[in-house]
C-alpha cells in the first residue's frame, strides 16, 4: 500500500470516498431487494400463509426472480402521457433514497478511515433537503400521466409532505439543542457513554414525532394516500410498468431504510453498544467490523417495524391525516422545544 501513502491528503480522501460509495450502494441495493423480501414474507406470515418460498432456498433468492422479471417485462408507454416527464419521475423517486445515507455514520472507522461518506458539519439539514426532493418525482409522476388517479395521487403527495416535514423538522430541534452540533457523528458521540445517554430516552416526545412523521414521509400505511389502492387504483404509479414501476418500488425501500438509518443515528446511538467497549470508537478491524453490524442490526430492527405497522393499521382519511399533521403534531413540536429550550435556559445560570 505504499502507492496509497505517496498520495496527496486530498487525492486519498477522494480514493476512500469513491472506495466507500462502490461498497455502500450496492450494499443499499442489497437491503432494498431483501427488505421487499421481508415484507413479504412477514404479511405472509401475519395473514397466516406461505409468501414467497420456492425461488432458492425458503425463497431467498427470490429478488433476484423478481428483478429479472422487472427487466423482461414490456416496457408499455401509454400514448396519452407527457413522455419526458413520465421517464424523469421513476429516477427522481429512487435517486433520493440513496443519496441520503451519504452523510449517515454506519460505524467508526475501519483501516483509520471513519466510515461516512461525507461527514458533513450540517449533515442534518442536507437530510431535510434531499428527502424533500423525493416528492418531486411523485408529484411528477403524477402529472406526466396524464390521468386522473395519478394526478391526485401526486397532489395527495405534495400535500402530505408539506404537512409531515414541518412537523418532521421541528421534532429534531431538541436533539441539537441538547447535543449543540448538527454533524451526526457528533450527535452519535453524545450519546456513547451509555444506555440510557441514547436520546430517545432524553427526548421521547422528539423520538415519537419524527417516527410517526417518517411513516408519512416514506408513504406507508397509515399515510399511503398517495398509492391508496382502493381509491385511486395505484395512484401515481397507475401508468407505470417494467422497470419503471419497480423504481418507484425501490425508491419507497430505500427511502424506508434511510429514514430507519436517521432514527439510528438521532435517537437509537448509531453504532454503538454500551457493552463490551463498542461504544468507543474501533481500534481494530473486528470491532470496527462489529460496530458496523451493530448500526444494520438496529436499522433492520426499524425497516420490521415499519413493515409490521403497515399490516396492523388501517389508512387515515385525508382530512384525519392532515388533522394529525397540522393540529396536533405541529403544536406538540413547538410546545416540545419550548420545554427543551427552558430546561437548557434554566442549567446555564
Amino acid at each position: 500500500m505504499n502507492w496509497i501513502q505517496q498520495l496527496s491528503g486530498a487525492q486519498q480522501f477522494v480514493l476512500f470516498s469513491l472506495l466507500k460509495i462502490a461498497v455502500v450502494v450496492p450494499a443499499m441495493l442489497f437491503m432494498v431487494a431483501y427488505a421487499v423480501l421481508a415484507e413479504r414474507r412477514i404479511s405472509a406470515w401475519i395473514q397466516d400463509r406461505h409468501g414467497p418460498n420456492r425461488v432458492g432456498p425458503a425463497g431467498l433468492l427470490q429478488p433476484m426472480a423478481d428483478g429479472v422479471k422487472s427487466f423482461l417485462k414490456e416496457d408499455f408507454v401509454p400514448g396519452h402521457v407527457r413522455k419526458i416527464y413520465f421517464w424523469l419521475a421513476p429516477a427522481l423517486v429512487m435517486i433520493p433514497g440513496l443519496i441520503t445515507v451519504a452523510v449517515i455514520p454506519f460505524g467508526s472507522s475501519l483501516g483509520g478511515q471513519p466510515m461516512v461518506i461525507a461527514d458533513l458539519n450540517v449533515g442534518i439539514l442536507y437530510t431535510f433537503g434531499i428527502v424533500s426532493l423525493g416528492v418531486y418525482g411523485i408529484v411528477l409522476a403524477g402529472y406526466a400521466a396524464n390521468s386522473k388517479y395519478p394526478f391526485l395521487g401526486g397532489l395527495r403527495a405534495g400535500a402530505q409532505l408539506i404537512s409531515y416535514e414541518v412537523a418532521m423538522g421541528l421534532s429534531v430541534v431538541p436533539v441539537f439543542l441538547l447535543v449543540g452540533d448538527l454533524n451526526l457523528s457528533q450527535v452519535i458521540g453524545y450519546q456513547h457513554a451509555g444506555l440510557f445517554d441514547w436520546l430517545v430516552f432524553k427526548t421521547p416526545v422528539s423520538f415519537l414525532l419524527f417516527l410517526v412523521a417518517a411513516f408519512a414521509e416514506t408513504n406507508r400505511l397509515p399515510f399511503d394516500m398517495p398509492e391508496a389502492e382502493n381509491e385511486l387504483v395505484g395512484g401515481y404509479n397507475t401508468e407505470y410498468s417494467s422497470m419503471k414501476f419497480a423504481l418507484f418500488f425501490m425508491g419507497e425501500y430505500a427511502n424506508i431504510i434511510a429514514v430507519s438509518a436517521m432514527v439510528t443515528t438521532l435517537f437509537l446511538g448509531g453504532w454503538t453498544l454500551p457493552v463490551w467497549g463498542l461504544n468507543q470508537p474501533a481500534t481494530n478491524v473486528f470491532t470496527g467490523l462489529a460496530q458496523i453490524g451493530i448500526f444494520l442490526g438496529k436499522v433492520a430492527g426499524l425497516i420490521g417495524l415499519v413493515i409490521w405497522m403497515r399490516w396492523m393499521l388501517p389508512r387515515f382519511r385525508f382530512d384525519q391525516l392532515m388533522d394529525l399533521g397540522w393540529r396536533r403534531m405541529v403544536p406538540l413540536a413547538l410546545a416540545n422545544i419550548v420545554v427543551y429550550a427552558l430546561i437548557l435556559w434554566a442549567q446555564s445560570r
